[in-house]
């Protein structure tokens, strides 16, 4: 899982989106950002098309520690992961990713989550 993620770090920061959408499910969720988030491949393109224009094209991705738990098909990764670009300093976030393996095999993201637990933040206790 450590390779898969690295390479589409590595794709991220390329802008080499064609290949970076091989890495999701079709149905796959992106966390843009805490109450915002795209479904599917099309929207996630679109997203990452705009998020590289944001960071006027520098952004940079990389993980600084992983762990996956994986049961059946189904992987949960939990990440600190570093983003950056030339308008933003380096962050860590505790990133979540969830990821599905297909019938040939080969493991999709389906949730790709860098903020974590962040999304919570502001939200009080459930019942």
């Amino acid at each position: 899982m450590e390779e898969i993620i690295a390479s589409a770090d590595t794709a991220i920061v390329r802008e080499d989106f064609d290949t970076l959408l091989e890495f999701y499910s079709e149905d796959a969720v992106l966390v843009i950002k805490p109450g915002m988030s795209v479904t599917g491949k099309a929207s996630i393109r679109k997203a990452f098309e705009r998020i590289a224009e944001y960071f006027h094209h520098s952004v940079q991705v990389q993980q600084a520690g992983m762990v996956v738990l994986e049961s059946g098909d189904t992987a949960l990764v939990l990440a600190k992961t570093v983003v950056s670009a030339s308008n933003l300093p380096a962050v860590t976030r505790n990133a979540t990713y969830v990821f599905r393996r297909e019938s040939g095999g080969r493991w999709r993201c389906a949730i790709d989550n860098s903020y974590g637990h962040e999304l919570l933040a502001g939200r009080g206790p459930t019942a």
